[in-house]
């Protein structure tokens, strides 16, 4: 559900590879997210490119996961969300506590200044 494709110094980057995000597997993909932020210890680039469909549930992961994160001094930054996603998070104003970029080399070259 959540692949490690990238390691650096300040963070690692992770593909979302699953197409429907939603009540069936928020639990598993919080669990996952959670584990990943206590193995590196790092800020979390959560590529979503590959959904297709999110729903409550799955938000609500994304933002106790965010809350555990900010608990341990670290984040979640979200990159690759289609125009659809991208706009029901705005809606619900999630883009306020999370970090979003178009592409994870837009996140990268942020962390790293």
């Amino acid at each position: 559900m959540i692949k490690v494709i990238k390691e650096g110094p300040k963070y690692v980057v992770a593909d979302v590879t699953i197409t429907e995000a939603n009540l069936s597997n928020s639990d598993q993909f919080k669990a996952g997210l959670v584990s990943l932020l206590d193995q590196y210890k790092k800020i979390i680039i959560l590529d979503l490119q590959e959904l297709k469909y999110v729903d409550s549930a799955f938000l609500g992961a994304l933002v106790s996961s965010l809350k555990y994160a900010i608990s341990m001094q670290q984040d979640i930054v979200l990159v690759g969300l289609r125009t659809d996603i991208k706009d029901l998070i705005k809606l619900i104003r999630l883009d306020k506590v999370f970090k979003i970029f178009n592409y994870a080399d837009d996140a990268l070259f942020a962390i790293n200044k």
